[in-house]
């Protein structure tokens, strides 16, 4: 098997593991089976312990109620495709916790898919789990893993083989399997091939205030059929969507919301790509912290109906933690920040690009993105 790389949950997770099932989400082929076999004494998919739904001799001593005996830990890969997954593992976590703990892997999100049937509640913690960052990048920061990342994405396959040939392939391969395996296994969705369509169509909406009534227009279907979609999309971790922060002394949009990929090379390059790896990279805080520590934390950004924006801002209990605005080059500050610094109590005012200045100017920081990652401390 390859190497396995500790991942930033791993410190987290194992301490949950004492008491708790954990349920790790993310998108496919983000790593999570390959985090899961790390708890293993040897970490490999032959190993006992690992029971894959997709696998008919796993699913059929599952469906029986046999599990791998004298076994610390057992991971149930893919097992939410089972209808009535929820029963299942509450009575093997009921009648085992004791002496075995579990891991339930999936790519979708297992909260969505948990709700009704039998309560698990108390019985997980729930992780979702992130593509590689500049923080996972080999332990060091350079403008070279930028270019990297920005290149071939952080799905661990096309970001550690660094080949343009085969990131092209794994991505046709993957938003076909999405399509045709995860959604067919677990939504009620019979066009496919539109969804195809729209899968294409995501990208070059990137950033922007989404329209669905122009997706609606372009493929053709009832806008309630789009928004549908979407919200399929972002269960299965292809797309997700931020909304406006209305603060009160700020004429602020209401409705709009912008859309990022969770595979930002999937992006046009250039503002737009390094816009969405952003937008990716301060998700996974948002999440990690989360999952970690229980706070609440949303991911936003500001717009008045004067069309002034900043790009990001991150709220901790309903607070302003900090903003971010993008630049992909060492230009001048947008104006926008100095605006709504006087207007709204932001404790911290960034605009990152991906040169190497790092200087101060009326309460705004500009610096490169591989020092604001260090300094918030990015997972």
């Amino acid at each position: 098997m390859a190497t396995i790389y500790d991942r930033y949950l791993k410190r987290s997770a194992e301490e949950d593991l004492k008491t708790r099932m954990i349920f790790v989400g993310g998108p496919r082929q983000v790593g999570k089976t390959t985090f899961a076999l790390s708890f293993l004494s040897a970490p490999s998919e032959k190993h006992s312990a690992y029971l894959n739904w997709d696998d008919v001799h796993a699913r059929q001593s599952l469906m029986r109620g046999e599990l791998p005996p004298n076994q610390p830990v057992i991971i149930l890969d893919e097992i939410h495709k089972y209808a009535k997954w929820r029963n299942l593992i509450k009575g093997f976590y009921d009648t085992k916790k004791s002496e075995t703990a579990f891991i339930v892997t999936g790519s979708a999100r297992l909260d969505h898919y948990s709700k009704g049937g039998d309560s698990l509640h108390g019985r997980y913690h729930g992780y979702r789990l992130h593509p590689f960052s500049l923080a996972e990048m080999g332990g060091t920061i350079s403008p070279d893993e930028l270019a990297h990342l920005l290149k071939f994405g952080g799905f661990p396959e096309p970001c550690l083989r660094g080949e343009e040939r085969f990131w092209r392939r794994w991505q046709r391969e993957r938003t076909h399997r999405v399509i045709y395996d995860d959604i067919r296994d677990l939504e009620r969705v019979k066009e496919l091939s539109l969804l195809e369509l729209l899968a294409d169509e995501l990208p070059r909406r990137v950033g922007s205030p989404l329209s669905v009534k122009n997706l609606k227009e372009v493929l053709e279907v009832a806008h309630e059929t789009v928004d549908r979609w979407i919200r399929v999309f972002e269960r299965l971790y292809v797309c997700f969507r931020i909304p406006p922060y209305g603060a009160p002394r700020v004429r602020a949009v209401k409705k709009e919301q912008k859309l990022y990929l969770w595979d930002w090379s999937a992006a046009p390059e250039g503002g737009a790509r390094f816009e969405n790896l952003v937008a990716c990279q301060l998700l996974k805080y948002c999440h990690f912290v989360e999952d970690t520590e229980g706070y609440r934390m949303e991911l936003r950004f500001l717009r008045d109906t004067d069309k002034r924006e900043i790009d990001f801002l991150l709220l901790k209990e309903g607070r302003p933690l900090f903003a971010v605005e993008c630049k992909t080059g060492e230009k001048a500050v947008n104006p926008a920040l100095f605006y709504f610094r006087e207007r709204v109590d932001i404790p911290r005012l960034y605009q990152v690009h991906t040169g190497t200045r790092d200087y101060e100017k009326e309460g705004v920081r500009v610096l490169p993105f591989q020092t604001f990652c260090k300094e918030e401390s990015m997972p």
